[in-house]
């Protein structure tokens, strides 16, 4: 049996090439014995996001720092630590987190992580995440256990943290980020929660030289100011910029209000590819992205904001007529134990992001700067 691939991708997460790329799952056609095989398609590089998951070589969309089953977390015996700044000054009429409580809860988050990773407990990451964070982490884990690969353990150094004023009726929040030069910059959202403190959300950037990071505005008393869902005085609001992104990688077009990119422009040509490569041997893809959880954002000193947000993704893979076989790779793969379909295939994600949108009447387009992508599922007959 003839055998070539189409839309072929380096794990993403898992492995890295030097130039991150979007994310969708690794694809492979298996002929039958009668058509012809043309030439290995190139594999573009693929993008991930390193948090807090390390995840195995060949394992999807795990957010991975180097290329070689590394871990998304730096392995490391020793952790630089910075002191935290002194606590804002006292006076708030309301309850109010101080940035020593801050650093405090973000440590102890990574240390119980690092343990759960080398132990893939599945149970204790729901005392340390909340909501999709918590879906993706343990299907990483799942992921691993079926491939039998080992969790790296280890923290980031070095976070910085911005904290948003307590608002009454709503849950706390604050922002940690981690950068260390040639492996990612990472940045995690804590939020309160009836059983404590936990991650919601996360983002990266791999690549060798992280995009520019904007400055994220605090007052007099060094608190930074969240954002509602619908703040205008940006060029879109915080949930419209959230729904158009996901919106350009649902129709795979590119949208001019967002800078070229791993996970935007880049990601939208590459469905386009895999749409017509898809054409060719007979078959068609439908991809929905669905907005899930809320919307976060905090003001930046631009007059713009920061805003995170996570998804649901979905590919599915459908053979129009009999004849090509589709085999995914990465962490798809592994969840389909390395199986090929003839009539249809689906791969589900859970998809986290960062974007800086900018102030109502500049002309700079909004930058997504991080992703965290991991597989939930993957079926197909």
């Amino acid at each position: 049996m003839a055998v070539f691939w189409l839309a072929t991708r380096a794990p993403s997460g898992s492995s890295l090439a030097a130039n991150p790329t979007p994310d969708p799952s690794d694809t492979g056609w298996e002929k039958a014995p009668s058509s012809p095989s043309p030439s290995p398609t190139p594999s573009p590089a693929r993008s991930s996001t390193p948090r807090s998951t390390p995840k195995p070589t060949g394992s999807g969309t795990a957010r991975s720092p180097r290329p070689e089953a590394a871990p998304t977390k730096r392995p490391r015996t020793e952790t630089r630590t910075t002191p935290p700044p002194a606590d804002p000054p006292a006076g708030s009429s309301s309850p109010q987190l101080t940035a020593k409580e801050a650093y405090g809860i973000h440590g102890r988050y990574q240390r119980g992580l690092s343990v759960a990773q080398a132990r893939k407990d599945r149970a204790a990451m729901a005392k340390l995440e909340h909501g999709l964070a918590l879906e993706m982490t343990r299907a990483g884990f799942k992921t691993a256990e079926m491939q039998g690969t080992s969790l790296a353990t280890g923290i980031w150094p070095n976070p910085q943290v911005w904290i948003p004023r307590h608002v009454e009726g709503t849950a706390d929040w604050f922002v940690a980020v981690s950068y260390e030069p040639g492996v990612a910059r990472i940045v995690d959202v804590m939020s309160s929660a009836p059983g404590g403190w936990r991650l919601v959300a996360s983002a990266a950037d791999t690549r060798a030289t992280p995009a520019r990071f904007p400055k994220i505005a605090t007052d007099g008393e060094g608190y930074a100011t969240s954002l509602p869902e619908n703040a205008t005085g940006l060029s879109s609001t915080p949930r419209q910029i959230a729904r158009a992104h996901l919106a350009s990688l649902e129709n795979a077009e590119v949208d001019p209000r967002f800078d070229e990119g791993p996970w935007t422009s880049e990601a939208a040509l590459f469905w386009q590819q895999e749409r017509g490569r898809l054409e060719q041997a007979d078959w068609k893809i439908t991809l929905s992205y669905r907005l899930e959880g809320p919307v976060r954002a905090l003001r930046t000193s631009d007059g713009g904001a920061l805003v995170w947000y996570g998804a649901r993704s979905t590919e599915l893979r459908e053979a129009v007529r009999e004849g090509a076989k589709v085999k995914l790779k990465g962490s798809a793969a592994v969840r389909t134990r390395d199986k090929a379909f003839a009539h249809s295939v689906s791969a589900t994600y859970g998809r986290m992001y960062v974007t800086h949108v900018p102030p109502a009447g500049s002309n700079e387009p909004a930058r997504v700067l991080g992703e965290w992508s991991d597989v939930l599922e993957s079926h197909g007959d």
